[in-house]
């Protein structure tokens, strides 16, 4: 599953969404994953999102990339609406398994299934898992995408392509074994699935003054970095060499032929922080044992501007349609 391009969304989608509800304080806009709306005295965030692209533990999977879009602007996820559709009426057993999935990740997360829909349909291949994630505020000021200013800094924590090396591992395994990958490859592969939550480590960011931050999710890194640099109106340098790069995820990469820059990594935080809230920022990293690096800076300009194997390459267009993981199920699939 991948995106519609920009200009699609700017001419099929946009056009047809217009808020005159006062209470409507963020509604839809391109890069900014969650909507606030005044509910009383506070604000209340919420997110939804689809699951498609991968089989493995999928319940688990939908309820922490949907949490992670909340926790990104600061807000704890409470609620969880889900939505669950399986191929076959005879799905019985995957469908269970799905709910089995979800309440284990709401457990660990904290937050509670309140309501959605189960049901079949022969129109999908797959399975598919949309959750809507809600919070309130509590009082706090949301952190949004748009917030990165010149002079900021840019952290990136844990890696890169993390989620989608995972998948591959769990449900290309075949395709795998045939690149040359091993047994052990693939289970250190799978074995960062379970650092898809960035829940605490985004709420201790927050608090702790960050301008922006966002999850990396479909496009990987690169489109996300491009989200934030186009909302904030500025341009993003980074060091690629400075990037957490995990081996398995290179082994994956050459083998697959795909770019981690643009990978699916739901577990990754694209974070910029001002210079005087740099320590502080670190000092909780640290704390909660989440590996992170500084690999770049929030300069003037637009776009984002990225050296690699000391040649600088300047991104100006979002193609928000270009994902490596939908790349693969196209060029492998089940």
């Amino acid at each position: 599953m991948s995106k519609f391009s920009f200009d699609v969304l700017q001419k099929r989608v946009f056009p047809f969404i217009k808020n005159t509800d006062p209470d409507v304080v963020l509604g839809a806009v391109f890069g900014e994953d969650v909507a606030l709306t005044r509910v009383g005295n506070d604000l209340l965030a919420s997110h939804v999102d689809p699951i498609v692209g991968a089989i493995g533990h999928i319940g688990w999977l939908a309820v922490h990339v949907a949490c992670n879009d909340l926790a990104a602007s600061g807000v704890a996820p409470r609620w969880i609406q889900l939505l669950v559709m399986v191929p076959r009426m005879e799905d019985e057993d995957i469908l269970e398994q799905i709910m089995r999935d979800a309440s284990h990740a709401t457990e660990e997360i904290g937050a509670s299934i309140i309501g959605g829909h189960t049901g079949y349909s022969a129109g999908i291949l797959r399975p598919l898992v949309a959750v809507t994630a809600l919070g309130t505020a509590s009082g706090r000021e949301p952190v949004r995408t748009r917030g990165a200013r010149p002079g900021d800094l840019v952290l990136v924590t844990k890696g890169i392509a993390l989620e989608g090396t995972a998948i591959l591992a769990q449900d290309f395994a075949d395709t795998a074994f045939g690149l040359g990958l091993s047994k052990a490859h693939l289970a250190e592969a799978s074995g960062l699935m379970a650092e898809v939550s960035v829940v605490p480590e985004a709420l201790a960011m927050a608090e702790k003054g960050v301008s922006a931050m966002h999850d990396v999710t479909r496009g990987g890194l690169l489109e996300t970095l491009m989200e934030i640099a186009y909302l904030s109106g500025v341009c993003i340098e980074v060091d690629a060499s400075r990037l957490p790069n995990r081996p398995v995820v290179s082994r994956f990469a050459l083998a697959f032929r795909f770019d981690p820059l643009r990978m699916i990594s739901s577990g990754t935080l694209a974070v910029t922080v001002p210079p005087d809230r740099l320590g502080a920022v670190k000092e909780v990293l640290s704390e909660l044992g989440t590996a992170f690096a500084c690999v770049g800076r929030v300069v003037e300009g637009k776009g984002v501007k990225i050296l690699q194997d000391g040649k600088p390459q300047h991104y100006t267009e979002i193609r928000c349609e270009e994902d490596e993981l939908a790349r693969m199920w196209t060029l492998y699939p089940r």
